[in-house]
């Protein structure tokens, strides 16, 4: 893959954190829709978390465990034990944010976590914040492991970590429209609409600098790391985005468009990575 000399020479917490302000931009033009429609058109709206739910599974199979278990395999350690060990460690990290964090899922009335008083719109885009969480760690994460050269296998490179910020991106797009649209059709404005819809993305590039940074200066934890950010993504993926894909009725299509996400996920890891 063709990259400009310049952006290798960013190093490796530079390009993270270009990566995070690319995701978050992404998560800023699809709250912007709500500035040009009054409704939402649940089909699409439904397709495109499928797809969102297909790239990021494509994204945790291929960018994040099969790195994590050729390192390993690098390490002289069991292959599979880090990838197992970070794996259900993320799922388990994104269990108790959600069982303590007070957050609203879209589509749904009734707030998570511990009781508060919190009004819906903040709930709303601390749901879609806690879930950004680790695609912001994903993204930094592979920069770091591209920089650590620790990879004799050549998976973990900056050509896939950019893939997977491309990829993450293109699914950060309904997401940002999820939030949105909500606040508008309680009355919002269009503006503050928009503001929380785009501020829900604002912890990526500072998860990806956090992210790269750690795996840098802690090499050993690289396989974990990576396994880690794809268990919390499969997390999201099956609490989140599938369900919310099909509240609606529109079960084929948001299946369709999860099979579509996990390939265009899939190409673009193989043919830039």
């Amino acid at each position: 893959m063709f990259l400009p000399t310049w952006f290798y020479d960013m190093g490796p917490i530079a390009q993270a954190l270009s990566g995070g302000l690319f995701t978050w931009g992404v998560t800023a033009l699809g709250a912007a829709l709500v500035f040009f429609t009054k409704k939402v058109n649940y089909t699409m709206l439904d397709s495109m978390m499928g797809f969102a739910a297909g790239v990021m599974i494509a994204a945790s199979v291929w960018s994040l465990l099969i790195p994590s278990i050729d390192m390993a395999e690098a390490q002289g350690v069991l292959s599979w034990l880090p990838a197992v060990i970070g794996f259900l460690g993320g799922g388990l990290f994104l269990r108790v944010c959600d069982h303590f964090l007070p957050h609203l899922h879209p589509g749904l009335s009734e707030a998570e976590g511990v009781p508060t008083s919190w009004r819906r719109s903040t709930l709303l885009v601390l749901a879609i914040t806690l879930h950004n969480i680790p695609e912001g760690l994903a993204v930094g994460v592979l920069f770091g492991a591209a920089a650590s050269g620790v990879d004799p296998t050549g998976t973990a490179t900056v050509a896939a970590a950019i893939a997977l910020a491309i990829g993450i991106g293109i699914q950060n797009f309904p997401e940002g429209l999820a939030v949105s649209m909500p606040l508008r059709r309680e009355g919002m404005s269009r503006g503050k609409s928009f503001w929380y819809g785009q501020l829900s993305g604002i912890v990526e590039p500072v998860s990806a600098v956090i992210g790269a940074a750690a795996v840098i200066f802690i090499q050993p934890m690289l396989p974990y790391a990576l396994a880690f950010a794809a268990g919390a993504m499969i997390y999201v993926v099956v609490e989140e985005l599938i369900p919310e894909s099909q509240q609606h009725g529109n079960t084929d299509i948001a299946t369709l468009g999860t099979m579509v996400g996990f390939a265009v996920m899939m190409v673009l890891d193989v043919a830039l990575g």
